[in-house]
């Protein structure tokens, strides 16, 4: 087969589907997409040595065939594409979108389209799609954590194949609801049937690109997801439609175009993804604290995404575990401190804490003027060393566990503050009532019985247990539990939420000090629960919106906007809302971002 001429790229062609990872598994239909090329150009694809490693297949009018792989792109004939050959995979795809491009029903791959200024198409980019099963094992416990987060890399490196592993881990493996945001059917493939490569999430179809910020928000307010899935943010709309749903508590998993984190910053379309960019003139003694001119750049919100990964190679991820904190330091001109995973052909996975360097790389707008030379401790954001002498040894403040004749006497003092008068029998303090949690963050757990001062002890054996509290989507899958509470004839209380208010609703259950059926959301709610510190800040939020609610959007049907609020607190005011089963939506920039409550 001919080289291709000058026209052809000469680097390798990063297609998101040629990943090997050693323990991964793929599997592709490469057939079908073969099924709609000329007879000449598909025997020529089948006839190449490495055609299970093709990336794509070039058709353009009147050029020559071109196949692109793993390590190169090859010419597949010596007879230019004519109409006919266009045309003959044309009427063997289904329909092109907004967007140019179309697909195979029930199959990954992707055919994009060039037209003339006629609107006539003369060029297709046949794409195969791989469903790549274990590539996402550099960040899984990441996935796990619950947290948002934004995967960047150039277009090719393989954010979409990563990002429909991610999904069926998370629906699959972990049993969370997912719902895919589907805009292309780059994800689950094209057809109303979703790919097998996405597991039991669900996918979302979009009519128009420009409709998918509509269909995000409808995801959340039609389908209750635990996580929504989204492949390239590109508008703004759809940056403040992320924001939005991430502060109804919903994880976001999604991609954006860009090497770094640092393209974001100097995005104005998606810097909100990283919490947006403002400038701010500091006082004269700030300015000299700082060191720093008067005028510099600040984070204006918090980020839409806690983590962030740098897809810079297949095998090789950067990551960023605390956007925020990034984001702060590249603004004052410093290299962040960052984690590189990578992955043998054996699929091991090794992580490497790298310190900052001379701040190569980092953004310095913020950076001091007389600062001549990069590098060193001082760009770095580190501390001067100290001068050479006696070498000071500083350990850090441990909390010392209590003894068990400490925790029984802070057991007696509870008892004596909620009237009871407890005796120890059998290692049991009798008067509390024990609960066996299982799925229930035990974090919630305490603050809950410690907020609603409740007789309530946690135990980690069902023999000494009085009840076991359990999350319902845990529940469902473990038998065992059941059998076994059945057995020693303990009470399984159901908690529909991993949330301090749904946790404290079923402990007054328990202790019988609430009605079992009293669902009403017009029950009066402790504010306390949704509050993370308990802050004035934070009670007097929840308080207005608890007002505005019980006054106005109830009894009146109007909606109500609220006082601009930080990006935590207005979380708590969603939380709420959602209590007497109402919508909410959050408008408006930073630092004026409010809330909206909606009547029924």
């Amino acid at each position: 087969m001919a080289s291709p001429d000058s026209q052809a790229p000469r680097t390798p062609s990063h297609g998101p589907e040629a990943i090997d990872l050693g323990r991964t598994q793929r599997t592709d239909d490469l057939g079908q997409l073969l099924a709609i090329l000329p007879e000449a150009i598909r025997q020529a694809v089948l006839a190449h040595p490495q055609h299970r490693d093709l990336i794509e297949v070039v058709m353009d009018l009147g050029r020559l065939p071109e196949a692109r792989f793993l390590h190169g792109a090859e010419y597949l004939s010596d007879r230019p594409i004519t109409r006919d050959d266009i045309d003959h995979s044309i009427n063997r795809v289904g329909h092109f979108g907004g967007d140019n491009r179309a697909g195979l029903e029930q199959t990954l791959h992707r055919i994009s389209a060039i037209r003339n200024r006629q609107g006539h198409i003369i060029g297709l980019t046949c794409r195969v799609g791989r469903a790549v099963f274990g590539t996402i094992a550099m960040i899984r416990d990441l996935v796990e954590t619950g947290r948002s987060i934004l995967m960047l890399g150039r277009p090719g490196v393989g954010k979409t194949t990563a990002l429909r592993e991610i999904a069926r881990v998370l629906a699959d493996d972990l049993d969370k609801r997912v719902v895919i945001i589907d805009t292309s059917n780059e994800i689950a493939g094209d057809g109303d049937v979703p790919h097998p490569a996405i597991g039991r999430a669900r996918r979302m179809q979009v009519a128009t690109p420009e409709l998918q910020h509509q269909v995000m928000i409808e995801a959340v307010e039609n389908h209750m997801p635990e996580v929504i899935v989204i492949d390239e943010i590109s508008t703004e709309l759809e940056a403040l439609a992320a924001r939005t749903i991430a502060e109804r508590g919903v994880q976001l998993v999604g991609t954006a175009h860009g090497n770094q984190l640092a393209n974001l910053i100097k995005n104005p379309t998606l810097s909100d993804l990283v919490g947006g960019i403002q400038s701010v003139t500091l006082g004269d003694e700030e300015a000299r604290r700082r060191g720093s001119q008067k005028t510099v750049l600040e984070r204006k919100a918090p980020p839409t995404f806690e983590i962030a990964v740098e897809m810079q190679e297949r095998q090789r991820w950067v990551v960023h575990e605390d956007v925020a904190t990034t984001i702060d330091t590249l603004l004052r001109g410093r290299a962040p401190e960052t984690q590189t995973r990578t992955v043998s052909d054996e699929g091991k996975v090794t992580v490497t804490r790298e310190l900052p360097g001379g701040g190569g790389g980092a953004l310095r707008p913020n950076a001091p003027r007389e600062m001549a030379t990069p590098g060193g401790w001082r760009t770095s954001g580190r501390m001067v060393p100290l001068p050479a002498g006696p070498t000071l040894v500083t350990t850090p403040t441990v909390a010392v566990p209590l003894t068990p004749a400490q925790e029984f006497q802070q057991l007696l003092d509870r008892s004596e503050r909620l009237g009871l008068a407890p005796t120890e029998d059998d290692g049991r303090i009798e008067g509390f009532t024990y609960i066996y949690p299982y799925a229930i963050s035990r974090h919630q757990l305490e603050q809950a019985i410690s907020l609603l001062d409740l007789p309530v002890l946690l135990t980690k054996e069902l023999d000494t247990a009085d009840a076991v509290i359990a999350l319902r989507s845990h529940l469902k899958n473990h038998t065992k539990l059941r059998h076994l509470a059945k057995a020693r004839q303990l009470p399984i209380y159901i908690v529909k939420s991993n949330s301090t208010v749904q946790i404290g609703k079923t402990l007054k259950r328990i202790l019988k000090l609430e009605d079992e059926v009293d669902e009403s959301p017009s029950e009066t709610l402790d504010l306390r629960l949704l509050s993370n510190h308990g802050s004035d800040d934070e009670m007097e939020a929840l308080e207005e919106a608890r007002l505005a609610v019980e006054q106005i959007v109830l009894p009146k049907g109007q909606p109500v906007e609220l006082l601009p609020r930080s990006a935590k607190v207005r979380k708590m005011q969603h939380e709420l809302v959602e209590h007497y089963q109402l919508t909410s939506n959050s408008f408006g920039d930073e630092p004026n971002r409010r809330l909206r409550i909606y009547p029924a």
